[in-house]
């Protein structure tokens, strides 16, 4: 769940929910391979297979590259993530491919060490490089991601409730949404929000969280791409959200809340709201301090 609202490029969290899984295996070549892409989401078998224009891919030739590995790698990827649903679906083929990997190599790297390759592999599909998305996979629960580092934060244990509509929105059209320059005071002012909402995390106080959690830069100029934003967002905070917002680049919405009883009776809200501008919807509920990447039998 990238952003988190006020947090652009900067703040993610994990989430308990659909998720993509790469198998990866060494070869004697000195090269890496994508065998095959499947799963459940649509589309997923049109996503490039060439390593280099793929993020999984990308990300396993900058393993070999920066850290003199003489094998290759044999991928294969099973998408869960929908594409283009504001779920971080690119970062999660490329931190999978890493994890696995990492799991064969006689030397296995830290998760601080894999941090930057996933940057550079996240970035083949966002066309920058920013860690929101790749570094609450990596690291699980809430991080604040720089291009040089990731830092686990603190934070209470609230409930997320996602609603994602079954509408795609690329990531590189939402963000150049953003293109224009904005005035000095409204910089200012989400920067109040800014500190707000991180040391409402770091002390546990709701009040300076929800105080904070207020996107005041990039909300405003991507509502429209979102269909019945407005009305979804509206309904998320009558039904108690402690803030809402657009979930990385949309068109999933968020709301984060106190109780998972109270984040399942707003997301019924939430999905009705979509309802009514002709969208069905998918919920995922989930503790914002949500799970890491993992090997897996």
């Amino acid at each position: 769940m990238g952003n988190i609202g006020v947090g652009f490029d900067l703040l993610g969290h994990s989430i308990e929910g659909p998720g993509d899984r790469a198998f990866v295996r060494r070869i004697d070549a000195p090269t890496v391979t994508i065998t095959g892409i499947d799963g459940d989401s649509a589309g997923a078998a049109q996503l490039p297979r060439e390593a280099e224009r793929n993020t999984a891919g990308r990300a396993l030739m900058e393993l070999r590259a920066q850290h003199g590995i003489a094998h290759g790698f044999e991928l294969r990827l099973r998408k869960g993530i929908p594409l283009g649903s504001g779920l971080g679906g690119s970062a999660a083929s490329c931190v999978a491919a890493l994890v696995a990997a990492n799991a064969v190599l006689d030397q296995p790297l830290t998760r601080d060490q894999l941090y930057p390759l996933a940057l550079l592999g996240e970035s083949v599909a966002s066309g920058s490089v920013h860690g929101d998305n790749v570094a609450p996979m990596l690291f699980g629960g809430v991080v604040l991601a720089t291009p040089t580092r990731a830092i686990p934060l603190s934070a209470p244990p609230l409930v997320c409730a996602v609603v994602h509509p079954h509408h795609v929105l690329e990531t590189r059209l939402a963000r150049e949404a953003l293109s224009a320059p904005y005035p000095l005071r409204q910089v200012v002012e989400h920067s109040e929000h800014l500190a707000l909402f991180l040391t409402g995390l770091a002390r546990g106080d709701l009040t300076l969280i929800a105080e904070g959690l207020r996107d005041v830069l990039v909300e405003p100029r991507r509502a429209s791409l979102v269909p019945g934003f407005a009305e979804v967002k509206a309904a998320a905070l009558a039904h108690g959200a402690l803030g809402a917002s657009i979930s990385g680049a949309g068109p999933s919405v968020f709301g984060w809340f106190i109780s998972t009883g109270q984040a399942q009776t707003a997301a019924t809200a939430m999905q009705a709201a979509f309802a009514a501008v002709g969208l069905d919807s998918d919920v995922h509920l989930s503790p914002i301090n949500g799970p890491r990447a993992e090997v897996v039998a």
